[in-house]
């Protein structure tokens, strides 16, 4: 008799665990309306796609099954609200929250990323006071760093 593997329930679903509730909402409406993915071709024989549904529903039944996906989806969620704050205490208060639960696990992947949290944390609360990035310096740099290969 064959055991089941506990990665078979998860093959094919990359994509649903990662993408954002938003995202899956999005999906799950472009199903009901019946939009079209991929448009037909006679000349390739290639059919007609329409939208899938059924994500949310099994991004749920995954999460329900596996107890360290659903604290991930804890966790996601925590890390968007804590995004949104605009007080450096607030989120100082949240990723602190974040960190205890990843902590809680016990997995030594989630205790990387309660590491990785107060690693940057003085970062990550100057983002919430200022609400810049470096992304403008890091493309300018990449610029440079082409233009010079060019040269």
């Amino acid at each position: 008799m064959e055991t089941a593997r506990p990665r078979v329930p998860l093959k094919h679903s990359t994509y649903i665990l990662k993408s954002c509730a938003d995202t899956r909402e999005r999906k799950e409406r472009d199903a009901r309306a019946g939009k079209v993915v991929l448009r037909g071709n006679a000349l390739f024989g290639k059919q007609e796609v329409v939208q899938k549904g059924g994500a949310r529903e099994r991004c749920e039944e995954l999460i329900s099954q596996n107890e360290l996906l659903a604290t991930c989806d804890i966790v996601d969620e925590m890390l968007t609200q804590a995004y949104s704050c605009t007080d450096a205490d607030a989120i100082r208060a949240a990723m602190e929250r974040i960190v205890d639960t990843c902590r809680c696990t016990k997995d030594r992947h989630s205790a990387r990323v309660a590491r990785l949290v107060e690693g940057h944390m003085e970062g990550i609360v100057a983002h919430a006071r200022h609400r810049i990035s470096s992304g403008r310096v890091e493309g300018t740099n990449q610029m440079i760093k082409m233009l010079r290969r060019a040269g």
